[in-house]
Parts: C-alpha cells; sequence; structure tokens
C-alpha cells in the first residue's frame, strides 16, 4: 500500500506518533509516500522529524495554540483571533493538501490529529479512506473520565475531535490502558505509539528530574522553584530558541533546546519526569518506568484530561503549577506500572496492521 500521512505540527507528540507509525508499516512491506505537516510561525518541525519519518515532508499553514508568557498559558483570545486573520493562508493549506494528495494517489490517507484532515474530506470528497490516530479521540469514548465541572470543556474538545476526523473511516484512539472499543463510534482503543528508540533503551536510575515544557515561558515556575531548593539538580528540554543548545543557569540547572536523541538518554538516566501532561510523554515515561508529575498548561483542557487519565493509569501525579515538592513527596509511594503498560504496548503493532491493512483492502477491492 501506498499512504500519506497528514501531521499536526503542535508539539512533539503527533510527530513522534507518525514516525512510529512509519516504522510500523515500512516493516510490514508498506510505503509512506509523504508526510504533510501543519506549521505555524514561530513553530518549527524537529530535525529529528524529517530524518526518521524517512518520507518526503511538506509544510503547510495551519492554526496553532498561542500562549501568553504573562500567565505561562494559553491565550485563547489569541488564538481565535489568529484563526480569522490568517484564514486566507490556511484556505491555501487546504488546496495544498488536496494537490499534493491528487499528485501522489495514495491507497489510504493516515491523520495525526491535524485539524484540517476533516475539512479536507468534506471540501474536496476524496474517495481515498483515511484513518485518524490520535489519544484526543479516546475523550470521545463513554467510559472516558473527564475532570469535575467541565460539560463546556468537553464539548468543544470534541467537537474539535470530531472536526479532525469528518468522513474518516476509522478513528483509533490510543490509550494508557485497555478498554473496549465502541464499533459505532468508529473508535478502536490501541495501545500508545512509541518510536523504536524507547522500546530499545535501557533505563537506569541517575539522581536528576527531567523537564520538559511545551513553551519556553513555564520556565518561570521551574526557575522559582530552583532558587528555593538548588540541591535537586534539574535538566529541562524546552522550545527558547534565543539561547544557546545547552543553557547552563547555575551547577543543578540545565536547559537544554529540544533534542530527541539527548531527551531520551536522558529520559532512560532520570530519577522521574515533570511534564506538561502531553500524552506522548507519559508515555515514553511508563514504558521506561519512571515516575511522572503531569503538570496541565493553563487553560489547556486536552491536559487536564491527560493528567487524569495518566494518574488512573498508575503513571504518577498531576500538579497546577510545577512544584517539585509534590513530586519529592510522592516518590517513596509511587508503584511501577511498566510491565503491564509495555504488555499492553507490544500488542500494538499487530492490532494497528489489522486496522490498516483492512482498510486498504477496501480500497483496492473498490478501484479494482
Amino acid at each position: 500500500m501506498k499512504i500519506l500521512f497528514l501531521v499536526q505540527g503542535e508539539g512533539r507528540g503527533h510527530l513522534t506518533q507518525a514516525i512510529s507509525m512509519s516504522q510500523i508499516l515500512r516493516k510490514a512491506g508498506h510505503e509512506v509516500a509523504a508526510a504533510m505537516v501543519g506549521v505555524s510561525p514561530g513553530r518549527v518541525i524537529p530535525a529529528f522529524f524529517e530524518e526518521q519519518v524517512a518520507a518526503p515532508v511538506f509544510h503547510f499553514s495551519a492554526p496553532n495554540i498561542v500562549y501568553n508568557s504573562q500567565v505561562a498559558g494559553i491565550d485563547l483570545k489569541a488564538t481565535v483571533y489568529n484563526l480569522f486573520k490568517n484564514h486566507a493562508e490556511y484556505l491555501a493549506g487546504l488546496r495544498l493538501i488536496n494537490n499534493n494528495i491528487e499528485e501522489i494517489k495514495p491507497d489510504l490517507i493516515i491523520s495525526f490529529y491535524e485539524t484540517f484532515s476533516g475539512l479536507y474530506n468534506v471540501l474536496y470528497r476524496s474517495k481515498i479512506p483515511m484513518i485518524c490516530i490520535a489519544h484526543q479521540y479516546l475523550l470521545l469514548h463513554p467510559r472516558f473520565i473527564f475532570p469535575k465541572n467541565s460539560s463546556i470543556n468537553q464539548l468543544i474538545i470534541n467537537f474539535n475531535s470530531k472536526l479532525t476526523s469528518w468522513l474518516s473511516a476509522k478513528r483509533l484512539a490510543l490509550s494508557f490502558r485497555e478498554i473496549e472499543s465502541r464499533n459505532d463510534l468508529k473508535i478502536t482503543v490501541v495501545p500508545p505509539l512509541l518510536r523504536r528508540e524507547v522500546v530499545n533503551m535501557q533505563a537506569v536510575s541517575e539522581d536528576f528530574f527531567l523537564v520538559y515544557m511545551t513553551h519556553h515561558s513555564l520556565s518561570k515556575q521551574i526557575i522559582e522553584w530552583h532558587l528555593a531548593h538548588p540541591e535537586v539538580r534539574l535538566h529541562c528540554f524546552w522550545d527558547n530558541a534565543e539561547v544557546s543548545d545547552e543553557f547552563v543557569f547555575d551547577e543543578t540547572l540545565t536547559f537544554h533546546r529540544i533534542n530527541s536523541k539527548k531527551y531520551l538518554q536522558m529520559l532512560a538516566s532520570c530519577k522521574a519526569l515533570v511534564t506538561t501532561a502531553g500524552f506522548e510523554s507519559v508515555c515514553e515515561a511508563m514504558y521506561l518506568g519512571k515516575p511522572v508529575m503531569m503538570v496541565p498548561v493553563p487553560n489547556h483542557f486536552e491536559q487536564e484530561c491527560n493528567a487524569m487519565d495518566g494518574v488512573i493509569s498508575g503513571a504518577g501525579v498531576t500538579s497546577k503549577t510545577f512544584d517539585l515538592s509534590i513530586m519529592l513527596d510522592y516518590l517513596p509511594k509511587h508503584m511501577d506500572q511498566s510491565q503491564k503498560f509495555r504488555s499492553w504496548y507490544h500488542r500494538g503493532e499487530a492490532m494497528f496492521l489489522k486496522e490498516i491493512e483492512a482498510f486498504g483492502k477496501k480500497n483496492k477491492a473498490t478501484v479494482s
């Protein structure tokens, strides 16, 4: 089968999921013909993506989340304003998607929560089947447990998930743990997608905390805590392009620009991970047996859901701020769930191929 990827470029998770899927598909003899990634001003697609997805990569303009450095959270007004301000660029992005699909003529499209995927299906009425993959589709499952008093946020995020998957053939919902699928909702619950580099890592425990933040404005909280607890060694990864690749704040606090290989090496050797509740980062830590402190970005409901689901699944503890004292108190109580998580993860490859190849066969039969 010839397969084309549509990938949301916001954050690291969807990019690494696409890399993992490309590895599974090539191993099974399929071709990833191209990967189309939604980009926005100020966001650079990490070099590791183009290197590891091993397919031609095309960029197109897509909506993005705007952060407010003053409150270290999402700026909802600015995010919505940009959506209307840049609508011409976004329409051009949709046309570029359609032009590339018409030229490549894939047997199947796999979308990794790319915002324009559903709109593409609606506007262009493509006959090529599309499978949509993301943890966010699990939130459409009736058994998913949401934070309290969040009915409006539930409606918003689930509307967006439906928007990304309009007219798709199937939603593959990535999950920390096994839950029954709901075929009536086009939801198949599957294990997480992890890169082979993570699976092949040998975990050890050294005396430092690893911190991963989605936006460098969140570093203010880390520095404040560090100044009160300089005895705790911290290594932090951020996206600050205005400083060197490695910025040494002092003897026990170092900031690193996002680097895939370096990050994974430190994840495998850290005592614990502190992260902004991105699904992918938590999964990698669970596989390597690392306790996690999940700190949802303010106004980021999806991360609030990830954190609650992660706690239920035994990943670790959650906090509203980067108060690492909470992690210090939690560590003696942590119960390692890595064996259970690994068992669930290793069932994934066969499940993904079963779903993908079934739709590919249907499409080929229809064409013939």
